[in-house]
């Protein structure tokens, strides 16, 4: 077993590489030092033909990711570069995760929450265990989204659902994110990790370079038509930039209801 920051833990076992998001205490919430780290882990994992299939989850039972730790958010966003830089971490980690070659599955319990769902959504496929539980509260901290996570959304489980899930920012079960499209299995907890150990071993067995052309194939099938970048970054900076957003974060640590003003 390896790791490369103590809440990350990369581990090999035969054709499976595991990515664990090991910071329990915080319901896997990523830090900055977690976002650092996942690139590294999977370039090991794609480069090590031993590993035919990827792994992300969650130590514990509690969460999978509870999104990222606004706790440490005064230090590590605390000046416009930080704030750039934090943001191109988050980046890299879920770009790694979605171009990574080789299948992946998100084996999910506990929470799921705002970037957990991010995580997942880079992932192949989601199995869940029927307790769990998913969220984006993006409109209860006043932030925006990006065009990307969003597109990713709206071509799993389509415009309607992927409003519904920003509008309400509530907690959906297992039932409707498997009902919507969000999860593609969902098993009862002490029948999950079998389940997709051996779901890996199916995969395993079969030929590597037929999944790693279907997935880049789908990539490109999938991808989006040229848009006003541009102007969808700067709606996502406009929220980063507002009052609300300060008092999403503000409310969040001081375990109260937020009162937004819509500036």
């Amino acid at each position: 077993m390896t790791a490369t920051t103590p809440q990350i833990i990369a581990r090999k076992e035969e054709q499976i590489g595991w990515l664990i998001f090991n910071n329990p205490s915080r319901r896997n919430a990523v830090t900055l030092a977690m976002w650092e780290a996942i690139p590294s882990v999977l370039a090991a994992f794609e480069a090590d033909p031993e590993v035919r299939v990827v792994v992300l989850t969650g130590a514990g039972n509690k969460a999978f990711v509870a999104g990222a730790d606004i706790s440490e958010f005064d230090q590590v966003r605390n000046s416009t570069d930080n704030v750039s830089y934090y943001a191109e971490q988050v980046s890299a980690a879920n770009s790694a995760i979605a171009a990574i070659g080789k299948p992946t599955i998100a084996m999910i319990r506990g929470v799921c929450v705002g970037g957990g769902v991010g995580i997942a959504l880079n992932c192949d496929i989601r199995i869940s265990a029927d307790d769990a539980l998913f969220a984006i509260p993006a409109a209860k901290l006043g932030l925006g989204y990006g065009h990307a996570g969003l597109k990713q959304l709206v071509d799993l489980v389509g415009p309607s659902f992927a409003k519904e899930i920003f509008y309400t920012a509530r907690l959906f079960s297992a039932a409707e994110a498997l009902a919507m499209g969000l999860i593609n299995r969902a098993l009862p907890t002490a029948a999950l990790e079998s389940y997709v150990r051996d779901y890996c071993q199916t995969i395993a067995q079969n030929a590597p370079l037929t999944a790693q052309s279907v997935k880049q194939i789908i990539a490109q099938i999938v991808a989006e038509a040229p848009l006003d970048e541009a102007y969808c970054d700067r709606l996502v900076q406009i929220c980063f930039e507002s009052e609300d957003y300060i008092e999403g974060r503000q409310a969040f640590m001081e375990k109260r209801p937020p009162d937004f003003k819509g500036k």
